[in-house]
């Protein structure tokens, strides 16, 4: 009688231990079904292409009539005024620019002393086109220059204003040149700074870049680029265009629901100036996998499966849900034993099959006849091994559908009038798997290359 009874307490207690344990693994509500996770940071590099003739459109279009006015003779005698008399030219010389600019020149130059009054002024007129020879840099993300004049050709002989009449003096001039050589030469180069500030350009084409896109109307996906950090290397003239490097360091969100609020703030983006980025693209390519999707591609494999020879059992539901940093697998059974196999295990991915599969698995039966002969039966290896190798789950339409969302961006993609993108994404390499309240994300690392061209801007 005592032995029937410490039998029953015993049945007793492991029922209610095994009723505890499974209990804990069942999923708590979910209030939300957004899938919100950390994302990793990407890397791409834009090796931007500006060809010369865009340049010199751009300083033909902003540049005036009038380039350069100084009328106070008094600070330094000279009164300086300049006028641009047709389109400049550019043009790419061993690595250095030179520049044809055809203008026309006032000046009126105050010599002699001011003492008992003997001092006296001359104006000339100049006409012709200057040669000017400048080196290239890029300096906080503004392109300057560094010129001197290398020649003068004269349209009409030069001449200076004396009783009302010009007078030609084309024989001093060149002397007098060198007192306003620099000058010329500075407004030269303002002229080019002003004309090729490219912060405002790259900060509004981010701002574009940064807009969500509806990547799968059906799930409501929406994909965003966040940028964090920007890199740009020293600027290279050859081959009559100037070539840089622009590194951005970003995040990409992947969200299902609704689309993301699109906040841009170009303050908090840092600006970094470097002087050589490497030539790759780096993407983290985050594949979203909600549980009741899993669950669905899982089922898939028990369909018009028996596990077992004389004693059978079918898979009739599957169901996934996170718990402890593990994935929970219910298998609904029905046969030779009815209820529900607990597995738990560990998500990895399989790179030959683009498979998400369990490690370190481990399992619960929740069943009456959980210490019976059958139920023992069903938990010896080779059956719940031949369970466990059919709990996974292709995720090659999620990786496809991730990298689509970047097709967008790499091929003529065009942020802004005069900004082109064009790439390809090449290797893709598995990285890890997060797990959310609501979806597991496979995050995939994807190389490539990208260029952006800049030509015909506003």
């Amino acid at each position: 009688m005592k032995i029937q009874i410490i039998a029953c307490l015993a049945l007793i207690l492991v029922g209610c231990g095994t009723a505890k344990k499974i209990d804990c693994l069942k999923p708590e509500p979910q209030t939300s079904t957004d899938v919100i996770y950390e994302s990793k940071p990407s890397s791409v590099v834009f090796p931007v292409q500006i060809p010369l003739q865009e340049i010199s459109d751009q300083l033909n279009k902003k540049l005036g009539s009038v380039l350069y006015e100084d009328m106070d003779l008094e600070t330094d005698r000279i009164a300086l005024k300049v006028w641009k008399t047709a389109a400049i030219e550019l043009d790419e010389v061993d690595g250095q620019l030179r520049t044809i600019f055809p203008l026309k020149i006032w000046a009126k130059l105050k010599y002699g002393t001011e003492f008992l009054g003997l001092n006296d002024t001359r104006e000339f007129t100049l006409d012709g086109v200057v040669q000017i020879k400048s080196t290239v840099q890029l300096s906080n993300w503004q392109l300057t220059t560094q010129s001197t004049i290398e020649d003068i050709r004269w349209k009409e002989s030069p001449s200076v204003q004396i009783a009302g009449k010009q007078v030609p003096i084309t024989y001093l001039v060149n002397p007098a040149l060198s007192l306003f050589k620099k000058r010329i030469a500075r407004m030269i180069d303002e002229n080019i700074g002003k004309t090729c500030d490219f912060k405002p350009v790259v900060l509004q084409a981010l701002g574009k870049l940064s807009q969500p896109i509806l990547t799968s109307p059906t799930y409501q996906a929406w994909f965003q680029l966040v940028p964090k950090e920007l890199q740009v290397s020293d600027a290279v003239l050859s081959n009559k265009q100037i070539t840089l490097q622009l590194g951005m360091l970003c995040n990409m969100h992947t969200r299902i629901g609704d689309k993301p609020t699109f906040v841009f703030d170009p303050s908090k983006i840092q600006l970094k100036s470097v002087k050589e980025i490497p030539n790759e693209l780096k993407l983290s390519i985050a594949a979203v996998s909600t549980y009741e999707q899993a669950g669905k591609l899982m089922a898939q494999n028990f369909q018009g499966k028996s596990f077992g020879d004389k004693r059978k059992v079918t898979v009739d539901q599957v169901a996934l849900w996170p718990k402890n940093n593990k994935i929970v697998i219910a298998l609904t059974l029905s046969g030779s034993v009815n209820g529900t196999l607990y597995l738990t295990g560990i998500p990895n991915y399989n790179a030959v099959t683009q498979e998400i599969f369990m490690d370190n698995m481990d399992y619960v039966l929740d069943t009456k006849g959980v210490l019976s002969r059958t139920a023992n039966w069903l938990l010896q290896g080779v059956i719940l091994k031949k369970m466990q190798e059919s709990c996974r789950f292709s995720i090659k339409n999620n990786l496809e559908t991730a990298r689509q969302s970047m097709q967008p961006y790499l091929k003529n993609y065009s942020p802004q009038k005069g900004i082109t993108l064009n790439g390809t994404l090449e290797q893709l390499d598995f990285d890890s798997v997060q797990m959310t309240p609501t979806a597991m994300v496979a995050f995939i690392t994807a190389k490539g290359l990208v260029k952006v061209s800049i030509q015909g801007l506003d």
